[in-house]
């Protein structure tokens, strides 16, 4: 017999606050099925991490989404929805603009942006961390990278946060985005050509590898999805949970005096608060996951969400937020080679946007007046609005 639960992941309630039915899930096993879904979930850490790296086994391939509709239309050629060497070629177009040793010199332009953005902030009355700092921070300069025009940047993060939303099962929710996701294919289509696209740029570099024969013209456009959809989004998503934390307790004097570095405030972030939940896999042999047989051809979700609030890996306390703790283990920006591409960039805005504030700001707390808010989303988690109070 294998663990099985009733619980429903995407249940607008559950999707307010997952950790007690995630909780419940690593309760059950280390792979449980979900009825609702007929999708089998690995709910804890040790799983998680184990399914990262082994890629034979669990393929990316027709397999992140929790629809044929979207692994088929939207992800096939995708950098996240390829195995063997056809990620292994779509990965070192990313890797050539990506890499540490090519974001070196955008440090110093970064921490410029962040400076100015958080200059320009009120430091008496308060602002809101999505709509006046992460958003804006984040949007400018992937924009400016990818060499779009910055007046498109409202109509990228709704695109992209909508894409995001058809990883889902077949709801509301995936079926109302999808029509967006697909204006994202039509506008990188429209948009990012060779003759309005800088070729230094990075979705320039895109064409070039075309032209060098390293993709074909037909993996262009969905190579280029990574940079739009998982560029922003994630990395807005980290530093807004990152500043939600702080201001609701007392480690923020940590960060403003560099007691501790941004790197781990931002570990500590990411595994509390993973911006992406999940990601599909498909078996491809039957596995053994804990006491239970997942038999070859099903669907698994790797539950990052789940993985780093285990008790098991992070201790009794996996539920409080602790910047002081090693979280370099946590599993959110994924493992092995599906790694997240993007983790340096991540970590160079992070550390900006942070710097930037703790130079500025002495406090940082919650709005007295304003309640933050959250929007139902199949995959991701983040704030919708984040008002603070600053001195």
């Amino acid at each position: 017999m294998h663990a099985s639960s009733g619980i429903d992941l995407f249940d607008d309630a559950t999707l307010a606050d997952p950790y007690p039915a995630y909780a419940r899930l690593r309760e059950l096993g280390a792979a449980v099925r979900l009825e609702t879904h007929d999708v089998w979930a690995l709910p804890r850490h040790a799983s998680v991490a184990a399914a990262l790296r082994d890629p034979a086994t669990y393929s990316s391939e027709r397999a992140l989404a929790l629809t044929d509709t979207v692994n088929d239309r939207l992800l096939v050629g995708t950098v996240v929805g390829t195995d063997g060497a056809a990620h292994a070629r779509l990965r070192r177009v990313l890797s050539r603009q990506l890499a540490p040793r090519a974001l070196k010199s955008l440090v110093r332009d970064m921490r410029e942006s962040a400076r100015a953005l958080v200059e320009a902030l009120p430091r008496d009355g308060g602002f809101d961390a999505v709509t006046d700092l992460a958003a804006p921070f984040v949007a400018g300069v992937v924009m400016r990278l990818m060499g779009l025009p910055e007046q498109d940047r409202a109509l990228l993060l709704d695109l992209a946060d909508a894409t995001f939303d058809t990883f889902g099962p077949d709801n509301a929710r995936t079926r109302a985005a999808f029509p967006h996701a697909e204006e994202m294919f039509r506008y990188l289509d429209r948009v990012a050509t060779r003759d309005r696209i800088a070729a230094d740029s990075w979705l320039g570099a895109i064409h070039i590898a075309v032209d060098r024969g390293d993709i074909d013209e037909s993996q262009a456009v969905p190579l280029m999805l990574s940079y739009t959809v998982a560029g922003m989004d994630t990395t807005i998503h980290a530093i807004t949970a990152a500043v939600h934390l702080l201001a609701h307790t007392d480690q923020w004097a940590l960060v403003r005096d560099r007691v501790v570095p941004t790197e781990a405030v931002l570990a500590e972030a990411l595994r509390m608060e993973a911006p992406i939940q999940f990601f599909g896999r498909r078996t491809t042999r039957d596995v053994r996951v804990g006491d239970t047989v997942v038999p070859a051809g099903d669907q698994v979700l790797l539950l990052y969400g789940s993985a780093g609030r285990d008790r098991a890996k992070w201790g009794p306390n996996a539920d409080t937020f602790d910047i002081t703790r090693d979280s370099r283990d946590h599993l959110a920006l994924g493992s092995g080679i599906h790694q997240c591409a993007g983790n340096h960039l991540a970590t160079l805005e992070f550390d900006a946007v942070l710097g930037a504030l703790a130079t500025r700001f002495r406090t940082l707390a919650p709005s007295p007046d304003r309640a933050p808010t959250r929007r139902p989303h199949n995959i991701l988690r983040g704030w919708h609005t984040l008002p603070l109070v600053t001195a």
